[in-house]
C-alpha cells in the first residue's frame, strides 16, 4: 500500500535539529522523497507498523508532529503531480 508520511519537528533546539535528522534517515530507508518533509513509501502492513514505532521514538510529541496517510494499493487514480520535479513512479523498474 502507498503511505504518505509527513513530520513537522521543531529545529529550535540542537537536540530538535537531531530529531529532524534522524526522522528523514528512517522515512529516507523506508520511501522516497517527494518534498522536504513529505515520503511516498510502499509498505506492506508489518512495514508500516515498524516505521510507525521508529518515527514515534524519536520525536517529542510536545513538539513536533507526524502525520500517516494511508492511501492504499491502488493509489495510481489517487495521486497527481504537477510541476518541475518528476514523476516518481514507485512500483516501477528501478536501474542502477
Amino acid at each position: 500500500m502507498l503511505v504518505l508520511i509527513t513530520y513537522d519537528v521543531n529545529t529550535e533546539t540542537e537536540a530538535g535539529k537531531k530529531r529532524l535528522r534522524k526522522v528523514a534517515k528512517q522515512c529516507i530507508n523506508y520511501g522516497q522523497r517527494v518534498q522536504n518533509s513529505v515520503f511516498e513509501c510502499i509498505l506492506d502492513a508489518a512495514q508500516c507498523r515498524k516505521v510507525k514505532y521508529l518515527l514515534e521514538q524519536i520525536i517529542d510529541p510536545q513538539k513536533d508532529s507526524l502525520r500517516f496517510y494511508y492511501l492504499g494499493n491502488h493509489y495510481q487514480t489517487k495521486v497527481e503531480h504537477v510541476g518541475a520535479k518528476p514523476t516518481y513512479e514507485a512500483e516501477g523498474v528501478l536501474m542502477i
